[in-house]
């Protein structure tokens, strides 16, 4: 089941409304006249929205909400209740229960309702798939989650990238990933088995570097006592990443060419070429391509390694993303420290999408952490200093960023799920600079 929507109710007609209310926001949908029924199709496994009337004949709704959170206590049940039922509905809410609505409900707004709780569940299940992998040790792609144009194209790019055997070139701000990228292109290809091999080009001395790649003999250079492989020859039938490429000296960005294109490579003091089987991943900075028509990094080996060629978006052009990563990464973060990880109020994950993140995710993964050890999470809300109204501004400009990107643009969604009007939601939008077209979504 993909994020279904299974409803409880003993009134033949109230099933029927509600089937063409999911019908038409194209969600599916499945109606159960009583509560056995509807727990026979529940296991822990799934990924949807429970609803349920209060009061039934055979099994009440608060019975039901026991039965589905013993199930599964994270599993969103949101409950229709008639108005002599609100303070039970109260009393739910604080056992558990993810909403409740009135009767006579709006169609509307229990769709919206609906969709907000297939979102949270969904984020519950990734963070717990997360975890295990964590715990197991397993390698995470934590920092390349989100629903974004973006990133849906990175990791379809990455797994075509990674079925070849081509050399390849990361780019993107500092933080937003590129050595979890790397390192997913390996663990994807057919050179998984073999050894992953990083270099940083920026932290090591210029006079090391060429003895670092390439290796040496005994006696090339004063000090060299003996013979030592270069990370190259480490590599071999595997992956080497040459992170921070664009810090390699241009002296030395000549022999990387010749080893890219030869496929040997020559220890320092050696007369001997020595043949290489591997697969090379550079990562730069942003900007790489201006440096080669400048002359401050060499054109034919930007052209050799760019083609297969990786941008990673920073957060600023996919705010999207920021509420699933944050829930992705407060889980990694968890199973390192051996905690649970903590529920994340939907108001804190509107206001992260509406901050800036310089850092990118690396920033981001920082707040994560702090978030979970229980540190500086007010500075989460508010995201920056200045004035109470200037605050205030900033986190109604993120509700409503979230709200977009949640909606997919769509206003008449936005707005009913934010309980404002038509003309209140146009007036925040275009004080605050925000265009629905940035968030609609595209096949």
């Amino acid at each position: 089941m993909t994020g279904q929507v299974l409803f409880v109710d003993d009134e033949a007609h109230l099933r029927r409304a509600a089937e063409q209310s999911f019908d038409l926001a194209d969600m599916t949908f499945a109606a159960f006249e009583g509560g056995p029924a509807m727990l026979e199709a529940l296991d822990p496994a799934f990924d949807g929205v429970v609803v349920t009337d209060i009061r039934m004949p055979e099994m009440d709704g608060m019975e039901v909400l026991d039965s589905v959170l013993a199930i599964d206590a994270q599993i969103p049940v949101i409950l229709l209740t008639g108005h002599g039922d609100v303070s039970l509905a109260v009393q739910a809410m604080q056992s558990g229960a993810y909403d409740f609505l009135e009767k006579p409900f709006d169609p509307a707004r229990l769709v919206a309702s609906a969709r907000r709780a297939i979102e949270s569940r969904r984020l519950v299940l990734e963070n717990r798939s997360l975890r295990d992998r964590v715990a197991r040790g397993e390698p995470t792609m934590s920092r390349l989650v989100g629903p974004s144009i973006a990133m849906e194209a990175l990791r379809a790019r990455l797994g075509s990238i990674a079925a070849t055997d081509a050399d390849v070139l990361i780019e993107g701000e500092t933080g937003t990933g590129k050595a979890i990228a790397a390192r997913q292109i390996h663990d994807n290809s057919a050179r998984r088995s073999g050894p992953y091999v990083e270099i940083n080009c920026a932290s090591l001395p210029e006079a090391m570097i060429e003895s670092e790649l390439f290796g040496h003999e005994a006696g090339a250079f004063p000090g060299a006592l003996r013979a030592r492989y270069g990370k190259l020859q480490h590599a071999q039938r595997g992956t080497l990443v040459l992170d921070e490429i664009d810090s390699l000296p241009l002296a030395l960005q000549g022999k990387l060419l010749h080893v890219l294109q030869d496929r040997t490579v020559t220890p320092l003091g050696s007369n001997e070429a020595i043949p290489l089987d591997l697969r090379v991943i550079a990562v730069a900075k942003d900007g790489l391509a201006a440096r080669a028509e400048d002359g401050t990094f060499r054109s034919d080996l930007y052209y050799r390694l760019a083609v297969a060629k990786v941008r990673i978006s920073p957060l600023s052009e996919r705010p999207e993303d920021v509420p699933h990563l944050f829930a992705a990464m407060l889980a990694e973060a968890a199973a390192r420290h051996g905690r649970d990880a903590p529920s994340v109020p939907p108001a804190l994950l509107q206001a992260l999408a509406g901050r800036d993140w310089p850092g990118n995710v690396r920033q981001l993964g920082n707040e994560a952490e702090r978030y979970l050890l229980g540190l500086e999470t007010g500075a989460l809300m508010t995201g920056e200093t200045g004035t109470l109204a200037e605050r205030m501004e900033s986190y109604e400009r993120g509700v409503l960023g979230a709200a977009l990107a949640a909606h997919g643009g769509k206003l008449r969604d936005v707005y009913e799920a934010l309980g404002l009007s038509r003309k209140t939601l146009y007036e925040k939008l275009r004080r605050h600079g925000l265009d629905r077209e940035d968030y609609v979504d595209r096949e």
